[in-house]
């Protein structure tokens, strides 16, 4: 609880500047999501050049390639942070149940990573966008699906009958 308190002060002390362009929640929202991004980017790295070396990831029964494993080491720390961050920060007067939020979250960010591939895929091969291009509007597009899925859905606000 405390470590959320402090979260929730420093974004919004910063926030002020701000306030006539963006609500709280869409700026903690957009300040949390950056923030576990930098994180999964901090932990692929690391694990992709000093976990792993470089080096393919050999289970045994199945071979990862070493961007694929460590994809999935970074996407194991980062997919429970954002949850919290989500659930605690950004929508914390969400009425629902902790396990359908979770439930919710993970369907959202398997969702969020086939829609990177298929936007990405499409603006280079059918559009001949260049890729850098492809990948910021292609952010732009599921960080605004996210958002609005999040806020609607994930962690949405039920409202109680007065009747």
């Amino acid at each position: 609880m405390m470590l959320r308190k402090f979260i929730i002060s420093i974004i919004d002390f910063v926030y002020p500047p701000f306030s006539r362009i963006l609500p709280l929640q869409t700026f903690r929202y957009a300040t949390c999501g950056g923030a576990n991004t930098l994180l999964d980017i901090f932990v692929f790295f690391i694990s992709y050049n000093y976990v792993l070396h470089k080096q393919n990831l050999d289970l045994g029964f199945f071979v990862f390639k070493p961007y694929i494993a460590a994809f999935l080491m970074a996407f194991c720390v980062s997919f429970p942070v954002g949850f919290m961050l989500m659930r605690k920060v950004v929508f914390s007067e969400s009425t629902l149940h902790g396990r359908v939020q979770l439930f919710r979250y993970f369907v959202l960010v398997v969702v969020c990573i086939l829609l990177n591939y298929l936007f990405i895929k499409l603006f280079v091969e059918q559009f001949h966008v260049y890729p850098t291009v492809a990948k910021i509007l292609t952010t732009i597009i599921v960080v605004t699906f996210s958002y609005l899925t999040q806020k609607k859905y994930t962690f949405k606000v039920e409202q109680l009958d007065s009747q």
